[in-house]
């Protein structure tokens, strides 16, 4: 969990920017959404296979890329 050291001189708004910055390395805000609603086996699985067809385009693009520079 982040938590902040906060300066006798710093300001509450500076405060809560050091705590926002430190969340957003974290990624606490992006993990909660992420575990805010039940994620059901098949939608894990199309989410998977949508992933893995965008990387093999991807390696295709650069691939046809690469070869029309030769």
């Amino acid at each position: 969990m982040p938590g902040i050291i906060v300066n006798s001189r710093d300001s509450f708004d500076d405060a809560y920017r050091k705590f926002k910055r430190q969340c957003d390395r974290n990624l606490i805000v992006t993990e909660a959404r992420a575990r805010q609603y039940h994620e059901t086996e098949t939608e894990k699985r199309k989410k998977e296979k949508i992933a893995t067809r965008k990387k093999i385009l991807k390696k295709i693009y650069m691939l046809r890329r690469y070869e029309s520079r030769l």
